[in-house]
This record gives C-alpha cells, structure tokens and sequence, in this order.
C-alpha cells in the first residue's frame, strides 16, 4: 500500500531505501544505534545486580553503623566514633561509584541514540564520523568501568597523591565522550553554516527513519510520552507536597539522633534512627521512581524512532514494544510501594526492570539482524570482514 513501510523480515531492501542508505556498514549512525543500545542494557542488567544484592544490604550497614555511632558518642568514645564513620564512609563510597557508574552508562547510551539521530546533519566526512564515534564509545566505556573500580583500586601504585588509575582512566573516558560529542556539534554547526539545514525540507533528502509509522513505533512514543508526563506530575506533586515537610522532618530527627545520644537513652536513640532509615527510604524511593519513570519514557520514544531498523515482522515488534511499556510502568510504580511491601514490592519492580531488559535485548537482535542482512545485500562477507 502506498505511504506504508512494508515491515516482513524479507523485504527490507525495496521497502526502506533512506534507513537502509543511512544503516551502511560500519557507518557513524551503527555505531552509536548499536553502541548506544548496548550501553543502555548494560546498564541496567548492572542496575538490576546491584538493586538486589548490594543497595539494600549497604543500606542495612549504613544504620548499624549509624547506632554504633550513636552508642559511641553516650560511652565518650572518640575513637570508636571515628571508626563507625569511617565504615559508613567506605559503604557510601562502595554505593555512590556503583550508582555512578549505571547512571552514566546509561546516560551516554542516551547520548549516543541521540547522536545516530542528526548524523545525517553533522557535516563531517564518513571517515571522520567513524572515528568520532569510536572515540565516543571507547570513553562511554572507559569511564563507568573506570568510576566501578575506584572503590577496589583506590590509591594503589598511582602517581598521584589524590588520583588512582581507576580515577585516572575513567576521566581520560569522560574527555574522549566531550571531545567527540564537540566533534559533533561542531559537525552540526558547519551543516548550518554551509545552507545545507534547507535540504531538510525537501522530501528526497528527508531521513526515512524519522517517517516510520508502523504499530510499535506510534505505541512507543504515545506510551513515551505517557510516561514523562506521569514522572513529571510525580515530581511536582512530591515537591509541592512532601519535599519541604521531609527536609524539616531530616533536620529535627538528626537533632533527636544527637540529643539522645549525648542525654544516655538508647532506646530513644534507636527509635530516631529507625525514623530517621524510614525517612531516607521514603525519600529514596521517590526519587528513583521520578527519575525511571522519565528515563523509560524518554529511551521509549527514542526506540520508537529507531523501529524502522529492526528487521522483525509486525508481530514481534509488538510483543517487544509490549513490553517495554509493561515493564516501564512497573518498575516506578513497584518502587514506590517498596516502603509498604517490602521486598516483594522489591522483586516485582526487578521483574519489571527485567521485561524493559528483555524487550531492548529483542529489539537489538532485530537490529543487528538488519545490519546483517544489508552487508550481505551489499556482497559484505562479515566472516572475514570482506567485499564478495
């Protein structure tokens, strides 16, 4: 039918002419389509590991730590004191450089789906884009993995008296990402410059991948956008609402935690700081709620974008855009319950992170069954990386 994209896994080549010219092999947009993908699943499979056997477990640590602190200070014992604080330092290092390190993993997976999308604008030779998307995605991978080990390398054999090789590599990884992504504004820049923005307009040299309009990719943006709004209205609503009432409550229960201590009353000790671990769960589980709800909406609407390159037939396309939305709805709503439920609120929202996990593995097969099935349209012998 005239105006519609033939979607069956064998007719991608008379169907989808713009996408396949703009998917050649090894061309910029692959990289960072595939590159990109891959980040963002390694990122949360790392997420999901760290969800279940060490945030919650550091956290327990973190307020035996805490009482042992506050037990200290009624027996005048500076030096055990030290000590408690030194382990809730060690334990809050151990978490913030796991969190970073999925944060910016995803994060530059983001980057890197968003970079595909204007590469057909950065005015660079192929050559040079190839290179600037080597380069983005050698630092998108230098520095989480980087940022992971600072915690288990530290200062060992560093020439540096502040910086150890882990830091040290992962900021050479952070370099390479803001050189690249320079590299590509600047590309966008000169586009602009030369005039060539008017080409844009004419039908012939519209990207073909941006007028998809099949099942999955409407289904993926309408829930994308869907999702965004609901982390928004969350956001607001938990500011207006809860936000100023907790940080006066954080302030008056730190107060409590310090006056009983010094005062000698353990049980009242134990019970601010049981409030005081209540509070920063609840706060916790807001935010990360807020924030993957917007995350799953934004990366939805991205893979929507990118539908015209997965080389599945209609029916798998939409169990995988399902599922993606089934999953990026449960998750947020199951960690917002984790204080109510506990841990089977816990295990629900991991199922949901795991439906997001699959859905994006399935949609990445189909990618690369479609750069596959181009380099063999093409003569690519991709067993020994030559032309047949």
């Amino acid at each position: 039918m005239t105006g519609q994209h033939d979607i069956s896994p064998g007719s991608f080549s008379a169907s989808k002419p713009d996408a396949s010219a703009s998917f050649a092999r090894l061309s910029a947009r692959r990289l960072f389509v595939i590159g990109g993908i891959g980040l963002i699943l390694a990122g949360m499979i790392f997420g999901d590991i760290f969800a279940v056997f060490v945030l919650h477990q550091n956290a327990a640590r973190i307020n035996e730590r805490l009482l042992a602190a506050t037990q200290a200070v009624e027996a005048h014992n500076a030096a055990a004191v030290a000590t408690a604080f030194q382990g809730i330092g060690n334990f809050l290092e151990n978490r913030g450089t796991k969190v970073d390190a999925h944060v910016h993993m995803i994060g530059f997976g983001y980057l890197a789906l968003l970079l595909a999308l204007v590469q057909p604008f950065v005015f660079w030779s192929e050559r040079a884009q190839k290179r600037l998307a080597w380069a983005f995605l050698l630092g998108a991978v230098l520095l989480p993995v980087g940022v992971f080990l600072i915690h288990y390398v530290g200062l060992a054999g560093s020439p540096f008296t502040v910086l150890g090789w882990a830091s040290i590599f992962a900021d050479f990884g952070g370099v390479l990402v803001l050189l690249a992504t320079a590299g590509e504004l600047w590309g966008l820049c000169r586009y602009w410059r030369r005039g060539e923005v008017g080409r844009i307009a004419d039908p012939s040299s519209r990207d073909g991948m941006l007028s998809d309009r099949s099942w999955a990719s409407r289904a993926l943006l309408v829930g994308g956008t869907l999702l965004v709004l609901a982390g928004f209205v969350h956001g607001a609503y938990y500011a207006g609402i809860h936000l100023y009432a907790n940080e006066a409550k954080d302030q008056s229960l730190l107060s409590a935690i310090v006056t009983t201590a010094a005062s000698g009353r353990p049980v009242e000790v134990a019970k601010a700081l049981n409030d005081y671990a209540q509070l920063q769960g609840d706060k916790a589980v807001n935010i990360a709620a807020h924030a993957h709800i917007i995350e799953f909406g934004i990366l939805a609407m991205l893979m929507a974008l990118f539908q015209p390159y997965v080389d599945l037939s209609e029916r798998w396309r939409r169990i995988w855009a399902e599922m993606f939305l089934a999953g990026s709805a449960i998750l947020p709503v199951c960690v917002l319950l984790e204080m109510r439920w506990g841990l089977v609120a816990g295990g629900i929202a991991d199922a949901g992170g795991g439906l997001v996990v699959i859905a994006l593995g399935g949609m990445l097969a189909g990618i690369v069954r479609y750069t596959g099935r181009i380099d063999a349209a093409d003569g690519f012998d991709a067993a020994n990386g030559t032309m047949r």
